[in-house]
């Protein structure tokens, strides 16, 4: 082990600071808005690095290199999709955001539908982000058991409770500002290990690509027409479009990003800004990937996502071990404290709220004629039960992560984690397609729509996941949660 005293202070102080500042930032938090919404006033470019490193984090880092050390470029392809997606939800969804002062993705839902679609959307979210992020926090999991020693729950267990304490004090406004630091210094380590594999490798990077161009793993562009193959041109741009459609239209994770922006032109802005990012990114760790194939001659591993981990703590300099490694932690506690939030923000104002309304308490979503010191109370009483669900969902995450450990072997995690997340996804757009584009179908069909789709793509994981692969999930969910849905229309 070559991790030493040096690299332990660089990732010692990166982890301490990153936590003391997060909790520093959350110092003006007030009420729900502040604490879920940032006050709706941070700045676009903020705004569009923390979606940007929610999305990718730990499985850019780590997992995204081992789908080019198995296989090839093509896994670019779903970048481009990713564009297109965003694009149609900056032309259809943002604008119906911003039309009035909705506080979470499925706020939209119950003006459209009622509160019981609102709901069941809600915990369809909550399932999903529960699965696909408990196996981020795993993967993060791996470097840090390598450097130090410890088993996964032990590490898992340390990672999950560093974030929790800059997540439950700071709220969203921290979470958005570490995220957009954490972007930075994991780029930073993609672009350092490029240069270190130039100098590790004899010829450096045209020594590298020309290699795997000639082993075909260069290739990006592939316009089969299998559905059982997931990097094609057409389930890239279809289905990565549809992906990205419903992970940044309907999933409160992303979402709720987007409505900290002052108003909707500055959401766009930070959307489709975004998107250009993300395709940056993705070309990054593809191509560390490639010169980790060169390097490593091939060699296997018991996963995938171990091989840029055993790259960096093995064959990296002091100081820039520690550098790598804070890196991905930075990519980890990113993604894992914008879950936490997003949850504990769907759970507060999609359930507890609309319980205490009822129960003839204030729910605080909204001040319209009521008492402004009643407001202000209910807006406190949200953030106050929103950080006691910060603490139930962090614990839920470390468990589930720790629950992944015996099933992840043979997968690259960021492969495992899209697919959990797609299996909700084409419900969730399905269910805002039926919002917004028709005018007849009754709530009864949202939810009966959101149960088949959902339930039909989870079939087809659990019995066909090798005739037809991840990316086309989204699309057909889609589909299916439309078509059922429709059945259900409202008398004129």
């Amino acid at each position: 082990m070559n991790f030493g005293g040096l690299d332990f202070a660089v990732l010692v102080l990166y982890m301490a600071g990153v936590t003391a500042w997060g909790a520093w930032l959350g110092r003006s938090n007030r009420g729900g808005a502040d604490y879920f919404l940032g006050g709706r006033s941070l700045p676009w470019w903020a705004v569009m690095l923390s979606v940007v490193a929610t999305e990718t984090s730990t499985l850019t880092f780590l997992s995204i290199p081992g789908v080019s050390y198995l296989g090839t470029l093509a896994f670019l392809q779903l970048a481009f999709g990713y564009l297109a997606g965003r694009a149609v939800v900056a032309r259809i969804l943002l604008p119906a955001y911003y039309r009035g002062e909705l506080t979470t993705a499925y706020a939209l839902l119950e003006t459209r539908f009622g509160g019981a679609a609102r709901r069941y959307a809600s915990g369809i979210f909550m399932i999903a982000r529960l699965l696909a992020d408990s196996v981020r926090l795993f993967a993060t999991a791996i470097p840090l058991a390598i450097v130090t020693g410890w088993s996964y729950p032990a590490s898992i267990l340390v990672i999950g409770l560093a974030t929790l304490a800059y997540t439950y004090r700071g709220g969203i406004r921290a979470v958005v500002w570490v995220d957009a630091l954490q972007m930075a210094l994991y780029v930073a380590g993609g672009l350092i290990a490029l240069l270190l594999l130039h100098a590790a490798v004899d010829g450096g990077w045209p020594a590298i690509l020309a290699s795997a161009g000639s082993a075909g793993k260069t290739r990006v562009l592939d316009f089969g027409a299998s559905p059982g193959v997931a990097y094609t041109f057409w389930a890239g741009l279809i289905g990565g479009g549809f992906l990205s459609m419903a992970s940044h239209g309907t999933d409160q994770l992303i979402v709720q990003r987007l409505l900290t922006c002052h108003d909707a032109a500055e959401s766009r802005r930070a959307l489709i800004g975004s998107g250009f990012a993300v395709i940056l990114q993705f070309a990054l760790f593809l191509f560390v990937g490639l010169g980790l194939w060169v390097f490593f001659e091939g060699r296997e591993f018991a996963a995938p996502d171990e091989i840029f981990a055993r790259f960096i703590v093995e064959e990296m300099p002091a100081g820039v071990r520690g550098l790598l490694i804070a890196g991905v932690f930075a990519a980890a506690m990113s993604s894992l404290s914008s879950s936490i939030n997003s949850l504990a923000s769907a759970s507060a104002y999609d359930f507890w709220g609309p319980l205490r309304r009822r129960a003839g308490g204030d729910g605080g979503e909204d001040g319209g004629g009521r008492d402004g010191d009643a407001a202000q109370a209910g807006d406190r009483d949200l953030m106050a039960a929103g950080k006691v669900f910060t603490l139930v969902w962090a614990g839920l995450l470390i468990l589930g992560a720790i629950a992944f450990i015996p099933l992840s072997r043979g997968s690259a995690a960021v492969e495992v984690a899209l697919a959990a997340a797609s299996m909700a996804y084409g419900g969730l757009l399905g269910a805002f397609a039926l919002g917004v584009l028709t005018r007849r179908v009754s709530q009864t069909g949202a939810i009966a729509g959101m149960t088949v789709g959902v339930g039909t793509v989870a079939a087809i994981w659990a019995t066909a996941r090798g005739a037809v692969a991840w990316p086309w999930f989204v699309f057909i969910g889609l589909a299916v949660t439309m078509a059922v849905g429709s059945a259900f229309r409202t008398r004129r």
